[in-house]
């Protein structure tokens, strides 16, 4: 017994010679450093379990600190004890005390890290993955005393967190002003939705406020009156107050990624394309403009290429010059094809119809673009012969008509209506073949059904009778369109004006 005893103790000592490190972890994990030396708690693993001790970075002067543990796969020592570099984290505090200002917050990590400046609750900066060393930068405004928690871990490889603050560099200018003589007030901002302003710019010239801009290249530091701006991450406000000379316009303004233009100082949007997308541009409405107009071009740029473009074009109206229109019957419809010349500026095309070739009522109303031809359908159409013409309305609000042109619905065969001017509710038919299970149709000159009639066979030359009201009262005076089909698709149509 007294053997074993003495064996036991000495295992201990070898233990306390360094085959076992046996120690006691010292700190708190929840006291912040102060005086710009922050406390850091250091875990033996990766989700700040196990704690081992504390360790203090920064000094008395400056927070900043980049630290590398003494290298890949070593002992890191603490207040406490050791940690193995490899699968471990680190918990960071520091309470500080910011006067007003603007301010720049770089952290960066292999792997993982993350931000705080409420004490954890948020994250302000937050990469929180395995990746090999990579920075951050977060802008804010502070004034005051905060509570920053910087976290990292480690999960193999290299390791590395680094901290840096310094007062931002920020823009002095009033942001509201709008450039004059052709030349933009462009004020550019660190972050995508206008976050940090930075300082201005000037797009444009005397002669013409188009300009194109590539900011200098993807990933560089773009000047502006105050402050580089990284080209990654970015936005810019463009004003230009313009007179503009009595004519129609259109603007074209492309951008990588999102833009869009105002006329109005951005109380809406004459093109609006704010969606991340490499390079692409849009045409405007034509717009008819006539005097001073507060003119807004706003941009961003998440990533990748950057451009942002604007170009305003004074359009020379040309009267609309209509090559051709033609009516084609298919299927019981009417397609309606028409083309135009090049140089047209059709603002649209209305479609009207007509049942007398006299009174006519609009269908169908298409919009104009830069297309050359057109076609239509008329799905409302019933057996018969149909007039059809083209209003056409330029973008200077002229309107002009085509030619009539007809198409017919239905086999056709012939027969006479008489009188062709009625005054009571009867119209005589004589056809000129037999024909078997007719139905006559009344239409007005609007397409609609006043009066229906089944009649059994009508003999050819024999006149029929024919109602013009189911219920027996007048019609209004006006044209109307008979039209007597068969079950095998004949078609008779007349007219006839009711007085």
């Amino acid at each position: 017994m007294k053997n074993c005893i003495i064996i036991l103790l000495c295992l201990q000592c070898f233990c306390g010679s360094g085959y076992a490190q046996v120690c006691t972890p010292q700190g708190d994990e929840t006291t912040y450093g102060t005086n710009n030396v922050w406390i850091g708690y250091a875990y033996d693993n990766i989700d700040f379990t196990a704690y081992k001790g504390y360790v203090n970075e920064g000094n008395a002067g400056n927070p900043n600190f980049d630290e590398s543990f003494g290298g890949d796969d070593v002992t890191y020592t603490t207040n406490g004890c050791g940690i193995f570099t490899s699968t471990f984290s680190m918990r960071y505090k520091l309470t500080k005390s910011f006067t007003s200002g603007f301010y720049s917050f770089t952290a960066g990590g292999d792997d993982g890290y993350r931000l705080s400046l409420d004490g954890g609750a948020t994250w302000v900066i937050n990469d929180w993955g395995d990746h090999s060393y990579t920075t951050t930068t977060y802008l804010t405004s502070l004034n005051g005393t905060y509570n920053i928690v910087l976290e990292y871990y480690e999960n193999g490889g290299g390791n590395r967190i680094s901290f840096d603050v310094s007062p931002a560099c920020v823009g002095t200018e009033n942001t509201t002003v709008y450039g004059t003589g052709n030349v933009w007030n462009g004020y550019i901002y660190d972050g995508t939705n206008f976050n940090f302003y930075s300082g201005m710019v000037h797009e444009g010239n005397a002669g013409s406020l188009n300009f194109d801009e590539d900011f200098g290249g993807d990933n560089v530091l773009y000047a502006t009156s105050s402050c580089n701006v990284q080209t990654e991450t970015f936005s810019a406000r463009y004003r230009l107050t313009k007179t503009f000379t009595n004519g129609n316009y259109i603007f074209t303004v492309g951008g990588d990624d999102g833009y869009r233009l105002s006329i109005d100082g951005g109380a809406t949007w004459l093109v609006d394309q704010w969606y991340l997308q490499s390079y692409n541009t849009t045409t405007s409405p034509v717009v008819a403009l006539n005097g001073t107009y507060n003119l807004v071009l706003e941009y961003y740029e998440n990533g990748g290429g950057n451009r942002v473009s604007v170009n305003a074009q004074l359009l020379t109206i040309l009267a609309v010059d209509l090559t051709s229109f033609n009516g084609t019957p298919k299927n019981n419809e009417v397609e309606l094809n028409w083309s135009v010349a090049a140089g047209s500026t059709a603002k649209q095309f209305t479609i009207e119809r007509s049942a007398d070739g006299i009174n006519f009522n609009s269908i169908i109303t298409t919009a104009g673009n830069a297309a050359l031809q057109y076609t239509a359908n008329d799905k409302t159409v019933t057996p018969g012969t149909w007039y059809y013409r083209l209003k056409i309305t330029d973008i200077n609000g002229s309107i002009n008509y085509s030619k009539i042109i007809t198409a017919r619905i239905g086999n056709s065969k012939e027969g006479l209506f008489y009188p062709s001017v009625v005054t009571n509710n009867v119209v005589m038919f004589k056809s000129g073949s037999n024909i078997s299970n007719a139905t006559v149709t009344m239409i007005d000159i609007n397409g609609r059904m006043v009066a229906r009639e089944n009649i059994a066979k009508i003999i050819a030359g024999v006149p029929v009778s024919l109602q013009l009201s189911a219920q027996n009262n007048k019609l209004p005076a006006g044209f109307y369109i008979i039209k007597i089909s068969s079950t095998n698709g004949d078609i008779i149509t007349g007219k006839v004006v009711v007085q």
